[in-house]
């Protein structure tokens, strides 16, 4: 079986720093209050000029040089975002064109949090069938251009920056044991479209719009689903809870992540968090938490990583990957 294996990751953060003490300056709130209810302490600004593109750049060169490949062999590029740098073409293409990259397709996925993983379903697939050999996957986000940044309950809750990894195929004898990814699942109910979304779009009033948020009712249904996939994908592979190594959760909320473990059964000890530093990033979360553990050498040969994810559709989703 011809399956899709990591062979590399990067991140990119910008260099401002906004800490929830700066955020308290301004807003009736403190970084007690942010900390104890999100496990956020600090997140990343980008730069005036400073746009998606360019940290999703940042973070493929990292990802390139740690996976040991050449830009001549990148015959795919994906990106995961929310906040393209235009409406049109694709930041991908962008992506694509600062890089030098001059073979293969380039485009967008639009799944809100969960877009890695949608974006690594659509990667996987195509090396599956043989349409790409190595594949550059980015995640990546200007959060900060779409808060309201007077709106304590949601400006808190976001940062910016980039994740990318370098996908390549390699043939298996199709068991679990194999490397790779082994499955993905995704799923949306657009019945949930209101209750996290963006108050505008080109086709409505324009503008970008600012992130709107019902939180009760989007934690409920990220702990519930979030786990729910994770299930499915090990029943898919015939494995059980305590065949994962690690869980690389979206990094929303701490409490989500800790709600999501626990039903699961999951130490904590197993869960790669990066939120505290990095806030939430949307598309761009799980790719820089997978750098980050990366770079700690948290992951073995052979280890079972579970990714996770739920976002604005709702939209949710899993992956089960051997490293």
């Amino acid at each position: 079986m011809r399956r899709s294996v990591f062979l590399g990751c990067g991140s990119y953060l910008p260099d401002k720093i906004l800490t929830n003490d700066d955020l308290a300056k301004d807003l009736d709130t403190s970084d007690e209050w942010i900390s104890k209810r999100t496990g956020i302490r600090q997140r990343h600004i980008a730069a005036e000029g400073q746009f998606t593109s360019d940290l999703g750049v940042e973070a493929s060169k990292v990802a390139i040089a740690n996976a040991g490949i050449t830009l001549d062999e990148i015959d795919l590029i994906v990106l995961a975002t929310v906040t393209p740098d235009n409406t049109f073409p694709s930041t991908a293409t962008h992506i694509q064109s600062k890089l030098g990259v001059k073979r293969g397709a380039a485009f967008d996925v639009q799944a809100a949090c969960s877009g890695f993983i949608y974006a690594l379903n659509s990667v996987d697939n195509m090396i599956r069938l043989g349409q790409a050999n190595k594949a550059l996957l980015v995640g990546a986000e200007t959060f900060s251009r779409i808060v309201d940044w007077e709106d304590r309950s949601t400006c808190v809750l976001f940062g910016d920056g980039a994740g990318a990894v370098v996908l390549g195929a390699e043939d298996n004898i199709g068991s679990n044991e194999d490397r790779g990814v082994l499955s993905t699942h995704i799923h949306s109910d657009g019945d949930y479209y209101k209750l996290l979304w963006t108050n505008g779009g080109p086709s409505t009033n324009g503008q970008a719009g600012y992130i709107e948020m019902d939180g009760a009712d989007v934690f409920k249904h990220a702990v519930l689903r979030m786990a729910e996939t994770v299930q499915e994908s090990l029943a898919e592979n015939d494995l059980d809870i305590s065949d994962i190594d690690w869980l690389v959760p979206h990094q929303a909320n701490i409490r989500i992540m800790d709600s999501v473990a626990k039903k699961l059964s999951i130490d904590k000890s197993k869960v790669v968090v990066t939120v505290d530093q990095h806030a939430n990033t949307s598309a761009a979360t799980i790719p820089m938490a997978l750098a980050d553990a990366q770079s700690r050498q948290c992951f073995s040969s052979g280890d079972l990583i579970s990714l996770t994810a739920m976002g604005g559709g709702f939209t949710w989703g899993s992956a089960l990957i051997r490293w």
